[in-house]
């Protein structure tokens, strides 16, 4: 038995095979390599964009930042993917990015009131959640999660009903209620953007700057709702201390 435990510790692990995507071309790896880059770029930027608006108060996050990042939006769609723009679309990204960002100062401001260690774990807690539903979407069969699709705009809809609804009512339970929704929505959005991505680049979209925005986009809507859901859940707790 001591030597069984031996060679079950002695085996190596090898990480080639573990990130071997057998299913995935070779050229949508490296577009997938150059998603992922400028998503951690973009990440890193709209850090920036939050920490101007909570320290600086330069920028005030609200209307502005949201008109902002939209017509970044709007500029890089309309901007063609080619190499002689590429340098400019990774500008036009950075610049959406930033506002984006400053768009996550109010929700900050008002979880720092609370206790500002939930910014850390949300983003830990984030990072956790993207990571493995981008996995499985890597790992799994191709196409597999397309299917989710339908669903997923189904569930868009009903949140915003629920939103329209709670306007008139102002009601606590809703509120959770569509924070907890949108936040499993969006997982599956994740699974399902990643999927998306795949068979766009296997088709011969190669716009990884574009593809970048859509999973920039998931990740920053799971951060914010995991920032409220964390903070909603602190405050209660204060509340029952008290």
């Amino acid at each position: 038995r001591h030597r069984l435990k031996m060679n079950m510790f002695d085996r190596s692990i090898n990480f080639d095979a573990l990130f071997k995507f057998s299913q995935i071309s070779r050229s949508t790896q490296q577009h997938l390599k150059n998603v992922y880059s400028s998503l951690a770029v973009c990440m890193f930027v709209a850090g920036a964009g939050a920490y101007v608006h909570v320290v600086t108060r330069l920028f005030q996050g609200g209307v502005l930042s949201l008109l902002g990042s939209l017509g970044m939006m709007a500029w890089l769609a309309m901007t063609p993917h080619c190499p002689e723009t590429e340098k400019k679309r990774l500008g036009i990204l950075a610049g959406f990015a930033f506002f984006t960002g400053v768009g996550l100062g109010p929700v900050m401001d008002f979880v720092i009131a609370i206790n500002p260690s939930i910014i850390v774990t949300a983003f830990l807690g984030t990072s956790i959640i993207f990571a493995c539903f981008t996995m499985s979407a890597l790992y799994a069969q191709r196409r597999s999660y397309l299917f989710l699709g339908g669903t997923l705009m189904s569930g868009l809809s009903l949140l915003f009903l629920l939103s329209l609804f709670n306007m008139f009512f102002g009601s606590v339970m809703l509120f959770k209620a569509h924070m907890y929704i949108g936040l499993m929505l969006m997982c599956g959005f994740v699974l399902f953007d990643t999927q998306l991505i795949i068979e766009k680049a296997e088709m011969g979209d190669k716009d990884y700057i574009w593809h970048c925005v859509d999973l920039f986009l998931d990740f920053v809507t799971i951060f914010r709702k995991l920032m409220v859901i964390l903070a909603m859940n602190e405050k209660e707790k204060k509340k029952e201390k008290k």
